[in-house]
């Protein structure tokens, strides 16, 4: 990492960059996706949930809708992986009963968790920046492979911020946690997010997990895992 100011906090993405991809769409999604009608059903007169049905609905544009009608747009979002802040929020419900119940537990690669303490030993704040829900992210990292690494983030950011893909987003995170853009290193394998990270001053750097090569000109530092990450 080239020399400027100190970094005091680091925001992490998930997909892609602490996990594995494939666990959120052949895991997570399916998961959601088999449950989501019967989870409405039986949960609709909970105000969080009527909340984020009559959210869906505005965001579809409708000014009326049956149940059915927004169980069948949820359903059409999962399956176009829509970064819809409704639908991440019924996910995340639907995903914490599946923690609860053992159903499965989050992936994390191996060398995440022992950089995420090293980290956080020598001082740096900890934070995620995912499309999924607060909630699911806390308890994604709370029954993860590596055991509860809630512990060791500080806050959590979601699509309420903003979307990831604009610089006003990391702008907002900036406030939130009271440091300096160019104090804040962000980490996602996703180039558009580190674009619009950089162009509010944050520094970054892009996860290229094995497979995938790094290219030698890429406009972001560059590294396979976590533990290649230098300070």
């Amino acid at each position: 990492m080239s020399a400027g100011a100190e970094i005091r906090a680091v925001v992490t993405d998930i997909e892609g960059t602490t996990s594995d991809i494939r666990f959120v769409h052949e895991v997570l999604f399916p998961y959601a996706r088999k449950r989501l009608p019967a989870y409405v059903e039986t949960h609709r007169d909970r105000d969080d949930v009527q909340h984020w049905l009559a959210e869906a609905a505005r965001e579809a544009g409708w000014i009326e809708a049956g149940l059915g009608e927004v169980i069948d747009l949820l359903i059409g979002w999962i399956d176009a992986d829509r970064k819809s802040t409704a639908l991440k929020a019924l996910q995340g419900m639907i995903w914490r009963e599946g923690y609860a119940a053992g159903d499965f537990v989050a992936h994390v690669y191996p060398d995440v968790a022992p950089a995420l303490r090293a980290w956080r030993a020598r001082g740096l704040r900890l934070f995620v920046y995912s499309s999924g829900s607060v909630d699911a992210q806390q308890q994604f990292f709370a029954h993860s492979e590596a055991g509860d690494l809630t512990p060791l983030f500080a806050g959590y950011f979601d699509t309420q911020t903003g979307p990831k893909r604009e610089p006003a987003a990391y702008m907002r995170i900036a406030e939130a946690i009271g440091e300096q853009p160019a104090r804040i290193l962000f980490l996602s394998d996703i180039v558009a997010e580190l674009d619009a990270a950089r162009a509010s001053g944050l520094r970054t750097t892009l996860l290229c997990r094995p497979p995938a090569m790094c290219v030698a000109d890429a406009a972001h530092p560059c590294v396979h895992d976590f533990s290649a990450i230098a300070f």
